[in-house]
């Protein structure tokens, strides 16, 4: 990774209460906080997506 990568950005977020209280709930499941669980399932999402373009 490279300095740039480590750069953070922030973002507004606007999602439903209960899609929040959801979020909140997997975050402590998974010993997250809110901001770093949203952050992880981004990053997986894009991970996913760059392996899936490239089978194609």
């Amino acid at each position: 990774m490279s300095k740039k990568d480590n750069e953070k950005k922030q973002v507004l977020l606007r999602i439903s209460s209960s899609l929040w209280k959801e979020l909140v709930a997997w975050a402590e499941d998974d010993f997250r906080s809110l901001n770093g669980q949203i952050e992880y399932l981004l990053t997986e999402s894009v991970k996913k997506r760059k392996r899936d373009k490239d089978k194609s």
